[in-house]
């Protein structure tokens, strides 16, 4: 793709990057045929292909965003199906941050647009304030048809029947390898994952112990910053980013670190992600030696080697979280740890597809995703398994809403079968 940006707006770090990511483009389409939105709305502009116009045509311009662009790159997933097929490299992950970035510095959103953004940018990562939020969220239920705007009524939606206790595994602390330590890792406890499910954490760090890691949750580090990234909230985002690193990095230099594992394979991508977001900061050098250390659970887990299980007598449905599978490239890493663990490993049709959870996108704009999660559970209990896998928060609320099937995070599987205790997600399944 031709570009004509000035030398001055290419003295711009953002724009540099955005001029060299529009550049690769050639305008095949191929991304058009595993783009979710464009498979759901038909719309040319709610394909990557689209909306790399019209963030060409705004950047380019140097003009501020207006409510079109707006509108397209808003229903934007992020899932980043596109990156995996696109044949020529574009990234178009740093394209659309890029865009956001710009979206939110020059661009004044409705009234009730701002507050709902800002109500999810100084709530959802704060673990303490989300569990309060979920709380209210559950005493209005009952009065969701009072709300004027959907978007209200899927937050009020979203709250889990049961709010689990506080789990003082997520405190900053080592928990001791068992038997011979083999290496030592940082395990990121997360935000939203804290207050809607404190198993994956403790299952995590059962499971890696057993392993011979020593496991320290490290004092200041908190939320990856994913959620207000994706929002164009640069500021937030960083600053959540920063403190991670600095806490890290801190416990890489007192203690020495292995690996820096993560069970929330959104956060993975934006962790991995931290170099290219830093490049041009004094903590360049930091941030890119925490991202070369950022592994998911299901990585660490290949790395160090699971022990062979006996089967489960179970089939196992499995996701593949966008994060995971495009964000990340992890794809068969999971599924083999299951396999080996004793599981029968199924996939769903089409399991390139998001469900639709996206972070905040399934509380921003829920009418797409509710038609992506139809999609997802139908294509998923097709399958006719016994319970569901997948290695992402979101994923496991947003498809957990769906349908009756018990809903795992794969780490809670591998725990149990190498001498954790039984997921209480699976309850309701014969012992």
């Amino acid at each position: 793709m031709q570009t004509s940006f000035t030398p001055e707006q290419l003295r711009d770090p953002g724009i540099a990057r955005a001029n060299e990511i529009l550049r690769t483009c050639v305008h095949c389409g191929f991304c058009t045929a595993t783009c979710p939105t464009y498979q759901v709305l038909g719309d040319e502009l709610d394909s990557p292909r689209g909306r790399i116009y019209l963030i060409k045509d705004m950047l380019e311009n140097g003009r501020p965003a207006d409510e079109k662009t707006v509108k397209h790159i808003d229903r934007c997933l992020s899932c980043l199906a596109c990156m995996t097929t696109c044949p020529s490299g574009v990234h178009y992950m740093h394209l659309v941050d890029q865009a956001r970035d710009y979206i939110e510095k020059t661009y004044r959103r409705p009234f009730m647009d701002r507050m709902l953004r800002a109500l999810l940018a100084r709530i959802i990562p704060y673990p303490t304030r989300f569990r309060l939020a979920l709380l209210a969220a559950k005493v209005g239920r009952p009065f969701a048809f009072l709300m004027p705007d959907a978007r209200l009524k899927a937050m009020l939606a979203m709250a889990p029947a049961q709010i689990p206790p506080v789990s003082r595994n997520d405190d900053p602390q080592t928990f001791p390898a068992i038997g011979e330590r083999r290496m030592r890792v940082a395990l990121m406890t997360g935000c939203a994952q804290k207050a809607l499910n404190t198993d994956i954490n403790d299952a995590t760090i059962r499971i890696l112990r057993r392993l011979g890691c020593e496991v320290v949750v490290a004092k200041g580090a908190g939320c990856c910053g994913a959620l207000t990234h994706h929002m164009g909230k640069s500021d937030l985002s960083h600053g959540s980013a920063a403190a991670n690193i600095r806490a890290w990095m801190a416990e890489k230099q007192a203690h020495g670190l292995d690996a820096i594992v993560i069970n929330t394979s959104g956060c993975g991508t934006t962790v991995k992600d931290y170099g290219h977001m830093f490049a041009h900061d004094p903590l360049a050098a930091d941030a890119a030696t925490v991202a070369g250390m950022a592994l998911d659970i299901s990585e660490l887990l290949v790395r160090i080697g699971l022990p062979e299980g006996a089967p489960k007598g179970l089939r196992v449905a499995y996701h593949a979280a966008c994060s995971l599978q495009h964000g990340q490239q992890v794809k068969t890493a999971p599924k083999d740890l299951l396999k080996r663990a004793g599981f029968e490993v199924v996939e769903p049709a089409d399991s390139h597809l998001c469900c639709g959870s996206a972070g905040t996108y399934n509380l921003l704009q829920p009418e797409i995703s509710a038609q992506l999660k139809t999609r997802k559970v139908q294509t998923l209990e097709a399958r006719k398994p016994d319970l569901i896998a997948a290695g992402n928060i979101g994923c496991m609320m947003q498809i957990g809403s769906g349908t009756a099937l018990p809903i795992v995070h794969t780490v809670e599987l591998l725990d149990w079968a190498t001498g954790g205790p039984r997921p209480r997600a699976l309850d309701s399944l014969p012992a």
